[in-house]
């Protein structure tokens, strides 16, 4: 059966996240704002019932997750982690572009760190899972690998994940209408 809707909870702020730096495995932990957004997402999750909650094993992911409410009812997903970014991990577009001007993470990738179509296929594992639940599904995770989940949930190619902008604990909606899926919410704050 697939599941009425599955809830995007992109993470609380990061230092690197603040500055844009690329962060990918590096397991680096919420700011205090951080914390404060988390703690900020609970009164919105609060009245929902979700059948699957689902987490990125990466300690912001996590924490968020804990802070708004759900850890108790999570469970780890190594397919949530972020986009490995390789040798540009740590390391801000703008200072990648000193060097490759015209470089573009969606059309040219990263040296030594996974290819789109590799996190394209786990953003599926993870829309398979939450699809098969008997209810609603919320996922604790990262910017880029969201924005692929979100752009592979229309029929979209991973690519086109570029076109959705997610801030920081923000909350999307992906649904269903008339049989046909849709995004039903965006980047809400």
């Amino acid at each position: 059966m697939d599941a009425q809707q599955i809830w995007l909870v992109r993470h609380g702020e990061t230092k690197w996240s603040q500055t844009g730096q690329h962060t990918g495995r590096t397991d680096i932990p919420l700011t205090a704002r951080g914390r404060e957004q988390a703690a900020t997402l609970a009164a919105r999750l609060a009245d929902h019932e979700f059948e699957l909650v689902l987490s990125s094993p990466l300690q912001r992911a996590w924490e968020t997750c804990q802070l708004a409410g759900l850890g108790d009812h999570a469970q780890l997903d190594p397919n949530l982690r972020e986009w490995d970014y390789g040798e540009y991990e740590g390391i801000t577009t703008a200072r990648i572009q000193e060097e490759r001007w015209d470089w573009n993470l969606w059309s040219d990738g990263v040296p030594n760190g996974e290819t789109i179509l590799q996190v394209a296929a786990r953003a599926l594992d993870v829309i398979d899972r939450a699809a098969q639940a008997q209810g609603d599904a919320v996922l604790f995770a990262h910017g880029h690998l969201l924005r692929i989940l979100g752009a592979l949930w229309l029929g979209l190619s991973p690519q086109q994940g570029r076109l959705f902008a997610l801030s920081t604990a923000s909350i999307s909606i992906l649904s269903y209408e008339r049989n046909n899926r849709v995004i039903s919410q965006w980047n809400l704050t």
